[in-house]
């Protein structure tokens, strides 16, 4: 599932936001030069929607083509995968990944109390999943989360919706950075045909309109605390790409979200500015009186 980017969005934002305030004009009241917090953010929620991605495409075709290297049915120098008995484990064996990282150890993705529901559009769909010594680009990282289809049902215009509860934790050299989410993701566009082809076929993910609601806590590894809610849900199109020369980049064009870092004011995010689910890659911030426009990364 390409859920990835959309999810690493916000976490991307949120620590261009520390810099952008400064650079663009100074507010009086604001003093925003800590960017520790943002950062962080945004490598536990990359590690963690990783992992979500890993299992929609091993679950979903049995394979992991976003992040192995060659034939996805070649063993690689970056990851092999193996189902048994309603258990995927994904072995890195320290090579470079297709998106660039290293990755070592195991990743297992337990599905064994699914039952019938063995894909992830499948209504009741879940999944554990869980590493052992696992360590991406040197760094040992612990994720443990459950990801469960939660459609009610699969009538025309019914939404497809996952919820994924997520813990992570991240060994730095300057300490342990620990967090935690909450999400709700939903497949917007399942009435469409070319996107949502049914139980039997697996979704086509670069047709997908995607949203997500939800909440993230989480401490530094330096231990400054943040907390990030989804206010409005957002909203990513993965046809729209405003930018020529980056194709896969796909922002949100739409929804509002609340950054918290530490005791700093909350920076409110809009990402429906100027034009709510226009395909443009602008967004407004407010901090208290002070507002300004930013670009998204």
């Amino acid at each position: 599932m390409k859920t990835r980017q959309l999810i690493l969005s916000v976490a991307i934002l949120t620590m261009v936001l520390s810099l952008s305030f400064m650079g663009c004009r100074k507010a009086p009241s604001v003093n925003d030069t800590d960017t520790s917090a943002a950062t962080d953010n945004t490598l536990a929620e990359k590690t963690s929607n990783d992992a979500t991605t890993m299992v929609q495409e091993a679950s979903e075709t049995g394979s992991t083509s976003s992040y192995r290297n060659g034939n996805e049915n070649t063993l690689t120098t970056c990851a092999t995968i193996k189902d048994t008995l309603k258990i995927i484990t994904l072995t890195f064996s320290g090579g470079m990944c297709n998106d660039g990282h290293t990755r070592s150890g195991i990743m297992t993705i337990d599905y064994s109390q699914s039952g019938a529901n063995i894909y992830p559009r499948n209504p009741g769909f879940t999944c554990v999943v869980s590493t052992s010594n696992y360590k991406v680009d040197g760094m040992p990282v612990t994720i443990n989360k459950t990801i469960t289809n939660t459609t009610p049902n699969l009538n025309p215009g019914t939404n497809l919706t996952w919820t994924d509860n997520a813990s992570v934790s991240i060994v730095k050299s300057t300490g342990t950075l620990s967090w935690t989410s909450n999400k709700v993701l939903t497949l917007l566009n399942t009435s469409d045909q070319t996107v949502y082809h049914g139980q039997s076929t697996p979704i086509t993910w670069s047709k997908a309109i995607i949203g997500l609601t939800g909440n993230e806590t989480g401490t530094t590894a330096t231990g400054v605390n943040f907390t990030v809610n989804v206010t409005n849900q957002l909203v990513c199109d993965r046809n729209c790409s405003p930018n020529a020369l980056h194709p896969g980049h796909h922002p949100f064009i739409n929804g509002t979200l609340d950054f918290t870092p530490g005791s700093k004011p909350t920076r409110h995010v809009n990402f429906g500015y100027p034009n709510n689910g226009a395909c443009d890659d602008q967004a407004l911030v407010t901090i208290g009186t002070y507002t300004v426009q930013i670009i998204l990364p």
